[in-house]
């Protein structure tokens, strides 16, 4: 064996290494968002940023366009609404009493809390978000909204730091894109789900192939948009998991806020928000206490 063939990189290791740089990257854009909301300045990721911005009421504007009522964003602590998301994965979650349910991606805790008054003290929401600083901030909003039921966990959306068979609901809103193996995602929420457990995903997805150019920008990727997958392939991915009743459906409406997140670029010609359903098989569906 040559010297040169006994120190190559395993191809698996080079992917493994991108998917690192990429989670990095990611990871990187989003403290910035959330050491700037913090500070009351700009979001620091050029203008793609999933609609982000340090003014509280323009954050109002882009949550009540993305289908959040106002009664949604006063039942929230301050500063918990960031504007950062695509859609309202709660509208479709159809949440009740006592269920668990894991945020992949919290951010600032926006959804994890509106789900908490849902599923009410008998009921658990976890977060889950890999930037320290979105975890930081989460934390410090749970405190000040007294919240008892809502945990926030510390970890990667594909390799979740959730027992098995523990969540009745999947929510994420906009994170799912930004993942370098989305496969491994639905992987671990199937894992996570218990039977009958379902998906309640609000997500950018691609209607077209996007081009190289969009694919490699840094700002494009960490502003949702540069890493959407195809709606064929991503529903492939979710029943190819085991997922049953899957359903990827695109909301055209939103490319009127997602043209607003690079007007630089001709980014509605390639992706729109989607709502993205399914259920793990076994159980009725009906809620924690079993079925109906």
């Amino acid at each position: 064996m040559s010297e040169n063939n006994c120190c190559s990189p395993k191809p698996e290791d080079s992917e493994h290494d991108k998917h690192d740089s990429h989670r990095q990257e990611v990871r990187t854009a989003y403290a910035r968002v959330a050491q700037a909301n913090n500070a009351g300045d700009a979001c620091g990721i050029g203008s793609s940023c999933c609609g982000v911005s340090d003014d509280a009421a323009i954050n109002t504007l882009i949550s009540t366009r993305l289908g959040y009522s106002e009664a949604d964003l006063n039942a929230v602590p301050e500063g918990a609404d960031m504007g950062l998301g695509c859609g309202n994965p709660r509208a479709i979650a159809s949440l009740k009493h006592g269920e668990v349910v894991v945020d992949l991606g919290s951010g600032g805790g926006f959804d994890c809390f509106l789900a908490a008054q849902e599923v009410g003290a008998k009921g658990r929401v976890i977060g889950i978000d890999m930037t320290p600083d979105m975890l930081s901030k989460a934390r410090h909003n749970a405190a000040k909204g007294k919240y008892t039921n809502v945990e926030f966990r510390l970890g990667e959306i594909e390799h979740l730091p959730v027992a098995n068979d523990v969540a009745n609901v999947i929510i994420s809103n906009c994170v799912i894109n930004l993942s370098p193996n989305k496969a491994q995602v639905f992987k671990e929420a199937f894992r996570i789900l218990k039977p009958g457990g379902r998906l309640a995903i609000s997500d950018v997805v691609a209607t077209i192939e996007l081009p190289e150019a969009m694919r490699s920008d840094p700002l494009l990727i960490a502003g949702c948009m540069g890493n959407a997958s195809l709606i064929d392939d991503l529903q492939a991915m979710i029943v190819a998991t085991g997922f049953e009743r899957v359903s990827i459906q695109p909301k055209d409406a939103s490319k009127d806020f997602i043209r607003d997140w690079a007007p630089d670029h001709n980014v509605t010609d390639y992706v729109v928000s989607a709502t993205i359903e399914g259920v793990k098989p076994g159980g009725c569906g009906c809620g924690p206490a079993g079925c109906c």
